[in-house]
């Protein structure tokens, strides 16, 4: 935390008590110096005894960059543009290398000041200072081979919201010289090549940033280092808690991808970097709000890639010399009760509110040392190219995870593990080796709990993919838990361990296998918020979990982007056989898509990846960039220059990282009475500044509702009918729209024949399995049990059929009983009939047998019923009717009585009240309320 400056005269703005969201008016004078623990220089002063809270602390959000011959001048202000600071940055010229960075702390500028000065400098300094930009954020300096560019943000938009502070995401930067006179690089010559090679990497494209929220920490590090902070302050004696991860306020630097942009200012320490500067994450940031009756919460999925060991999908493989693996992602699910704004409670005060929860899992490559051929597309052999017996660079890795995250670390992995030519099986057989040798040295509670499902032999045979996963991640989150912030620190819940998940490319399998994950989470993050019953579960296809869909959709495609070049192959709707026809395809042109930026695409981008890095520094006397046949020492120091510093192969770990203690507290230092006591409000540390309410509510600031993040924000309000009418709707977000054992979606096109061919999927894999090869079964009672009344051993005739057909037949769902069976007959008077050949009706009626098969079903020509497999007993005129239904449908020469003349059209019989075709509905086994509507153009078969 910064305590550099102080205001020392009045200014224009007020700004909110974080606890109260009430404005506090800034003080005339700056408040009395105050230090943690030292009172020798207020002795008999008491007033020093209370702590002066005035949140002088201003957040710049805008920046103006104005030039000169020899400096740079930015000014930086809040986003109304009434307080001003401003830089100023030249060049040393002793040291071309570094940069003079100053700054003028002693008070803010009102505008009237910042005009005046400016207008001060154009005058005193020779040429003049000219406006070059205007921006959102300064992301830091880079240098190539001679001069800096300044990398600004210049436009951006709102993704997210956490405590008040607002997440955006990049949408366009501008690189700007830092000389004034500065002219184009020469052609094909160094330095514009790697001024290109830079600029390949998109910046406006995935990556993230927030004035006063730290996006590179995780919330469970965000809360508790403040609370720590707060509460040792407050009592005046530590909390017992030595977790380094809670000790620090710094931003956490393997998510910091622009760490190399901020050396050139971090070499002057005097300077608020990260007030002028801000960090920004690469990955992926959505925000869902859920409705509950008019109870809203929010959901926020944040994706953080790691910048060490980072690239593209064949050039980054396994893990390098310091633990670090290829496609590295920290993914973390945020609930929170939007009851209240910010993190702070009325009641319990700084950083105590109990309505936000997080869960953090972490995916990322085998970490081993491994590599793909580029040259051997689309399914290159896997390769262990690197000997490392003792598992060094493993070790490394876990015991990093130990670090980040406690004990224990569970691993699930998904890549196959038996294969007829070994590919990934033989990597998978050198993983299982690595666990048993790391885990022999660790003690049995903090042994790595590994677990190995092999995903995609499972979803090829049409097996539960999603169960087994759902179990592995309930019997975890017992022993891992997730985070949830109480009113102090005794009463909250930490996450201690980690989740992670690979594959072979950490996409496809992970990213579903993480959403199973997740959603196995928010069904206890739900319920330790209040939000729903503690027996209630979460159910498929519910508005909350399609949203979670949706938004993990998001998450995997732009990862896969990011990594592999393309979209997802397989989404949660391939291992759900949801769609299959449609994912299908798209699954094929992804994989085209990914193996065309494999060949022709990522060599560029991994040089602009490493180039943006610092892994690469242009050097004279060093190959350049382009010259590099490949790039394992920009990421690999092979050199030992102290043999007695390398890690042992047995003590690979640190003890520390492994105890329980790192997530407890001394119970004298916490308050533990039942009871509220207003004492132990907990207040903010000297110093601390949260403008939350003016960076949230921006006053005297129009706005209209389509421009408000929290207005035009995905919410499951987009499910609700627009029709009034509809009383019977349930707006609760955790209920399915679809019935249970239903493969139908509520809405389908019409004219697509999607959900008949889908059910003919269904009934030829059930015959398959069975091994029949006849048309139907000769057990009546197995058929009387079974659901579908349709047997189809020829599927791949009558799907070509159906395909070709299908619109013909979607007309009018009142003729549908009259038309769709007619069609087949000599008859001219039906009311529709399609052209169609008469093999095709030869076809049709040949897999299509409806009288036989509904005999099977039910006796139609029995008057009485078994009560024991029906439990009722139909009346006279019900079994007529369905006896009536039974010949439509069939066209059989069944008699019938008088009352129903053989002569009676489809017209001219009485329809039938609700109760009789309810009945007749259980006699067929088919939805009564399908049946009664009689409004479907295309379910033939339902």
């Amino acid at each position: 935390m910064s305590n550099e400056y102080s205001i020392n005269d009045t200014r224009h703005e007020s700004t909110p008590d974080p606890i109260t969201d009430k404005p506090s008016q800034l003080p005339d004078s700056p408040p009395k110096s105050m230090n943690h623990g030292d009172d020798s220089s207020n002795e008999g002063d008491d007033s020093s005894q209370t702590p002066e809270f005035n949140n002088k602390r201003i957040i710049l959000q805008r920046f103006t960059v104005y030039n000169s011959l020899t400096t740079m001048y930015i000014v930086g202000s809040n986003a109304k543009e009434t307080l001003f600071r401003i830089l100023e940055i030249s060049k040393d010229p002793q040291n071309e290398v570094e940069l003079m960075i100053i700054e003028d702390k002693s008070y803010f500028y009102t505008r009237k000041d910042i005009v005046e000065l400016l207008n001060g400098l154009d005058e005193s300094i020779e040429g003049g200072i000219h406006k070059i930009a205007h921006g959102y954020g300064l992301l830091g300096y880079i240098r190539f081979t001679k001069g800096y560019y300044l990398s600004i943000i210049t436009k951006c938009s709102q993704v997210a919201i956490l405590g008040g502070h607002i997440i955006y995401h990049i949408d366009e930067t501008k690189l700007i010289p830092l000389e004034i006179n500065y002219q184009r690089p020469p052609k094909y010559s160094d330095e514009e090549r790697l001024l290109s090679i830079f600029k390949y990497l998109d910046l406006g494209k995935t990556f993230y940033f927030s004035y006063a929220y730290d996006v590179t920490n995780s919330l469970q590090t965000n809360f508790m280092r403040y609370k720590q902070a707060a509460t040792e302050y407050k009592s005046n004696e530590s909390t017992g808690n030595e977790n380094e991860n809670f000790r620090t306020f710094e931003h956490n630097e393997r998510f910091v991808w622009n760490n190399v942009l901020l050396k050139p200012v971090l070499a002057n320490p005097d300077i608020a970097i990260f007030e002028w500067f801000q960090p920004i994450i690469h990955g992926f940031i959505d925000q869902a709000k859920i409705s509950d009756y008019g109870k809203s919460f929010y959901i926020t999925i944040i994706a953080r890639r790691s910048h060490h060991f980072a690239g593209a999908r064949f050039l980054k493989r396994g893990v390098n010399d310091k633990g670090n693996v290829a496609n590295e992602i920290e993914t973390e699910q945020i609930v929170s009760d939007m009851l209240l704004s910010s993190f702070h409670d009325p009641k319990y005060g700084f950083y105590n509110s109990p309505r936000y929860s997080s869960f953090v899992q972490h995916r990322g490559s085998i970490p081993l040392y491994w590599t793909q051929d580029l040259n051997k597309l689309p399914k290159p052999p896997i390769e262990i190219n690197l000997s490392d017996p003792f598992y060094q660079s493993s070790a490394i890795h876990f015991n990093n995870l130990f670090k980040r995250y406690g004990s224990p670390v569970v691993i699930l992995n998904l890549i196959k593990q038996k294969e007829r030519q070994p590919r990934e099986s033989k990597l998978n057989q050198h993983f299982v080796n690595c666990i048993k040798y790391l885990n022999q040295f660790l003690p049995i509670k903090n042994k790595l709990r590994y677990y190995s499902f092999d995903m995609s032999k499972n979803s090829k045979k049409n097996l539960d993919v999603i169960t087994p996963l759902q179990s592995i991640a309930a019997e975890s989150l017992k022993d891992i838990g997730f985070f949830h912030n109480g009113y102090d620190l005794k009463h909250t819940k930490l996450q201690t361990g980690i989740i992670r998940t690979n594959c072979i490319d950490c996409l496809d399998r992970t990213n579903a296998a993480q959403f199973i994950i997740c959603k196995e989470a928010l069904t206890y993050q739900l319920r330790s918020l209040g939000l729903i019953s503690a027996n209630k579960t979460l159910e498929y296809d519910s508005d909350l979990i399609n949203i979670l869909t949706e938004i993990f959709h998001d998450h995997g495609d732009t990862i896969a982007v990011q990594y592999g070049g393309s979209n997802l192959v397989n989404t949660m709707d391939s291992y759900r056989r949801i769609n299959q026809w449609s994912s299908h395809t798209r699954d094929i042109l992804n994989s085209v898509k990914r193996i065309y930026s494999n060949s022709f695409m990522d060599s560029i981008r991994q040089e602009a990846i490493n180039l943006f890095l610092g892994n690469y520094v242009y050097s004279p006397t060093k190959p350049k960039l382009w010259e590099l046949q490949n790039d394992f020492y920009l990421h690999n120091d092979m050199e030992i220059a102290d043999i007695r510093r390398k890690i042992s192969y047995i003590q690979w770990f640190n003890d520390k990282y492994l105890s329980s203690e790192r997530y407890k507290y001394n119970s004298s230092s916490v308050y533990s009475s039942k009871y509220w006591d207003e004492n132990w409000r907990l207040d903010p540390f000297p110093d601390y500044n949260d403008n939350w309410f003016n960076e949230c509510y921006v006053p005297r600031k129009f706005t209209s509702f389509t421009e408000v993040l929290q207005y035009k924000m995905n919410s499951n309000a987009r499910y609700f009918p627009t029709n009034l009418s509809l009383e019977s709707f349930d707006y609760s977000p955790y209920e399915p729209r679809i019935p249970k054992n239903s493969e139908e979606p509520i809405v389908e096109d019409i004219k697509s024949g999607e959900i008949n061919l889908r059910y003919l999927d269904s009934c030829a894999t059930e015959e398959l399995q069975k091994g029949k090869d006849d048309l139907y079964s000769t057990d009546k009672n197995a058929n009387k049990n079974r659901s579908n009344y349709l047997r189809i051993t020829r599927p791949d005739k009558i799907k070509s059929f159906l395909s070709k057909k299908i619109e013909k037949f979607a007309y009018n769902g009142n003729r549908m009983i009259d038309s769709i069976f007619d069609c087949f007959s000599e008859s001219e008077e039906n009311f529709y009939k399609p052209t169609v050949s008469q093999s095709d009706k030869n076809l049709y009626k040949s897999q299509l047998n409806f009288h036989h098969e509904l005999n099977c079903v039910v006796p139609a020509y029995k008057s009485s019923f078994s009560t024991n497999s029906l439990n009722f007993q139909p009346s006279e005129k019900d079994v007529e009717i369905y006896n009536f239904y039974c010949e439509l449908i069939s066209n059989s020469s069944y008699h019938r009585s008088s009352e129903y003349s053989t002569s009676m059209s489809i017209n001219q019989l009485q329809y039938p009240d609700e109760h009789d075709l309810k009945i007749y509905s259980q006699y067929l086994g088919v939805d009564d309320e399908k049946l009664i509507s009689l409004n479907t153009e295309d379910n033939y078969f339902t």
